[in-house]
């Protein structure tokens, strides 16, 4: 299915055009990462699948760089040799973003780690960037650094989003069952299915916080980013689950 990305995300500025030539969402959930869910990794073998095939379809798009969004705990631009750790998951391992030199530190937050790692596991050389996005951030200025990032990088991008939906999905959950939960996600489903930034722009920050949303503030920059690129887009959900409670999805969205 088609959706437009023009709307309340805003179009090119003076004509411009956005060289944003693919994105795809994924999930951060630490037991996507075999070595951290040991035994029970086999549970999520569909998910990784899922992921390994949208960042598949990413590459095969022959962006000239990717660009790695996700939440955490403030809006922060990383360096290119800057990484993450499993530690705090039992598992001793740093995750590089991209280089490795003495410049970097340890200083990525969970979404961006796993980000990096599914871009580690495809063996891709590309040079890679990565922005965390402030879990609190206004929907408005989601979208207006959606669109400062593709403005800024040179050549062909394309984004790869980390983040979960709700984490209310019934009562072993970890924000334990809400009813609110099972309608907020499928309304996530459809807008990541549809290409529909307007609906991804639309979701409440209030209600997302209640709910324990992981994703929110990152998929409304790539709503923003979307919407600057301008045109039409084409979007495809591959994955649309709640294994432990939390919902996780995984979509493409390329130009139609």
């Amino acid at each position: 299915m088609t959706g437009s990305a023009r709307g309340r995300t805003g179009g090119s500025r003076y004509g411009e055009r956005v060289p944003l030539v693919a994105a795809a969402v994924c999930p951060h959930p630490p037991l996507l990462v075999p070595e951290v869910a040991g035994a029970a990794a086999a549970e999520l073998d569909e998910l990784r699948t899922a992921c390994d095939a949208a960042v598949g379809r990413l590459l095969a798009a022959s962006p000239d760089q990717i660009v790695l969004v996700g939440a955490g705990p403030e809006t922060v631009r990383f360096r290119a040799a800057d990484y993450g750790s499993l530690r705090a998951y039992g598992v001793d391992r740093h995750v590089r973003l991209w280089k490795t030199n003495c410049a970097g530190g340890e200083r990525l937050p969970l979404s961006l780690t796993v980000g990096a790692w599914l871009l580690g596991r495809a063996g891709t050389d590309l040079p890679r960037f990565a922005e965390s996005v402030a879990a609190d951030t206004a929907p408005a200025e989601c979208a207006a650094l959606g669109a400062e990032l593709v403005r800024r990088a040179e050549g062909r991008v394309a984004l790869l989003v980390t983040g979960d939906g709700s984490a209310c999905r019934g009562e072993k959950a970890p924000g334990y069952d809400d009813p609110r939960a099972q309608a907020y996600d499928e309304g996530v489903a459809r807008a990541l299915a549809d290409a529909d930034a307007d609906a991804l722009h639309g979701l409440d920050p209030v209600l997302s916080a209640e709910l324990k949303v992981a994703g929110r503030a990152a998929w409304q920059v790539l709503a923003g980013a979307a919407g600057a690129a301008g045109g039409r887009w084409h979007g495809e959900l591959t994955y649309d689950a709640a294994p432990y409670g939390v919902a996780y999805f995984v979509a493409t969205w390329e130009p139609a």
